[in-house]
């Protein structure tokens, strides 16, 4: 099917279908039941951008910008530009060590219950067997249909597949060849480096204004519909159950655009008896319409809508690079029990290398929050908000690109979920040693009937520890039968009367 057919089957789809590209028919639909209870995501960011290794997934827009780090290191490593450009480095891209089955095995060791491929990045290089365009990997590189793969592998694991599409921002990703004689400008690629529009609003670093480009811009209707019909195919071809949109989407050109494929992506979902939703940032959806996602950041208080984080187990990069700096696994499950207790999910990053290995450091974090979620999942999976997120002095910096701001958590710092009667108090720090624990949000106060009233409560992992449940007007006060030693959050399940 050519992007003209699949516009035009949009169309159709959406003429006949419940949903219709407004606000008001896309907020009717809800958000999965899946999705509230699965609470632990993985997140992959692996393509072509992976093959140097020395920088992360931006290469392909450095690498053409003058002056560069990038520009100096693809020259000195792959040639002139004259004679190459980043065409040149697919078919190094072989993927020889790749197996679907054994992320997904790490991943479900882990914990993870969904999981998001990025399914083409800003680099129009899709991860996808395609009928749209020529250049994709069952075509090129690996030839092989690693993203077909990876459904199938999730389906075997139990784990829900997603995937991701960041192609809105290659509109201008690869612009910078625009000044000089390179292959971006030769027409025997335009299918590839696709418009790389530069304009003094798109040429810096990372544009900034979301809204200064417009539909009026040269080629941003091509662009826009040629984003829809891929965006669609991917949905036909894989029925992923979650699509997640980086942040260039809400540049207002493609708001029209956003409704119809919600609208299509809603529609088939329909048809095919599945729940779905869309991931997005900033205010590219209304609320309800889709899914609120926070880059590398966090909310300060509980949000009534279900929500995400997505971070990365490196602090530096979402791909694989040589220098990467990972990220504690102890801080990372401090992070998931965090969100999860403002009703939220946690999409954590790996970045494998392009043979298609998962570094080691990366597998010894998601195997730690294994063996975490394994003793205290009780109190993750399939929860909702208690009445408080929590307590303690601990603050929590509210935003995108603040995942590493703030401070240590302490033994006063509380979460709390919820779920069928059981009250579970999350105490976020222990590496002191605790011999007692004082909830001042499950206070007696003076009208006690309105306390949580726990009839018992036990640490799990350590069920054989006696707690002593003690109501205070000014707190809730558990008494451990022993110290209590941890260097992760520990889970205190309370039997509610």
């Amino acid at each position: 099917m050519t992007a003209e057919e699949y516009l035009k089957t949009i169309d159709e789809v959406n003429e006949r279908g419940k949903y219709h590209p407004d606000w008001q028919s896309l907020c009717d639909c809800k958000t999965p039941e899946w999705f509230r209870r699965a609470k632990f995501g993985i997140f992959i960011h692996w393509g072509v951008f992976t093959v140097p290794e020395a920088f992360y997934e931006w290469y392909p827009r450095h690498m053409y910008r003058l002056g560069s780090p990038e520009h100096e290191h693809f020259k000195k490593t792959y040639g002139d530009f004259s004679q190459k450009g980043y065409k040149d480095l697919i078919p190094l891209f072989t993927a020889e060590k790749f197996d679907a089955e054994e992320w997904m095995k790490l991943f479900f060791e882990a914990g993870a219950k969904y999981v998001v491929p990025v399914a083409e990045h800003h680099d129009g290089f899709q991860m996808y067997q395609s009928e749209l365009s020529r250049w994709n990997v069952a075509n090129m590189g690996p030839k092989r249909d690693t993203l077909g793969e990876l459904r199938r592998a999730a389906d075997k694991y139990g784990i829900t597949f997603c995937a991701s599409s960041h192609r809105a921002e290659h509109y201008w990703f690869m612009n910078g060849g625009r000044e000089y004689d390179c292959d971006v400008n030769d027409p025997a690629y335009d299918d590839f480096y696709g418009p790389a529009v530069l304009t003094l609003e798109l040429k810096a670093w990372v544009p900034d204004d979301l809204y200064s480009v417009t539909i009026h811009s040269p080629r941003m209707k091509e662009h826009c519909e040629n984003w829809l019909a891929r965006t669609c195919e991917l949905v036909d071809k894989y029925r992923p159950k979650m699509i997640y949109f980086d942040w260039w989407i809400n540049n207002m050109a493609f708001r029209p655009y956003l409704k119809k494929f919600a609208a299509y992506y809603y529609n088939r979902a329909e048809e095919w008896g599945e729940e779905v939703t869309i991931n997005y940032k900033h205010n590219a959806f209304v609320p309800d319409a889709a899914t609120f996602d926070v880059e590398r950041g966090q909310l300060k208080e509980i949000s009534a809508r279900p929500w995400q984080t997505d971070t990365a187990v490196a602090n530096n990069s979402w791909s694989y690079t040589a220098n990467n700096e990972f990220k504690d696994a102890k801080e990372i499950v401090c992070d998931l029990v965090d969100i999860v207790s403002k009703n939220g999910c946690l999409l954590l990053n790996v970045g494998p290398r392009a043979s298609g290995e998962i570094c080691e450091e990366e597998k010894k974090v998601l195997k730690t929050i294994g063996v975490w979620l394994k003793v205290n999942g009780e109190g993750i999976y399939d929860t909702v908000c208690w009445k408080v997120y929590g307590e303690g002095p601990t603050q929590i910096p509210e935003g995108q690109f603040c995942d590493t701001a703030r401070e240590p958590f302490t033994p006063r710092d509380i979460r709390y979920t919820y779920r069928s009667g059981k009250l579970y108090a999350f105490i976020m720090s222990a590496k002191e040693g605790l011999e007692e624990a004082e909830l001042t949000a499950l206070r007696g106060g003076d009208y006690p009937a309105e306390a949580a009233c726990p009839e018992h409560a036990e640490i799990l992992g350590m069920e054989d520890v006696p707690v002593a449940v003690i109501q205070e007007k000014q707190a809730l006060r558990l008494r451990f039968g022993k110290k209590i030693v941890s260097d992760v959050p520990v889970c205190i399940r309370m039997t509610l009367r």
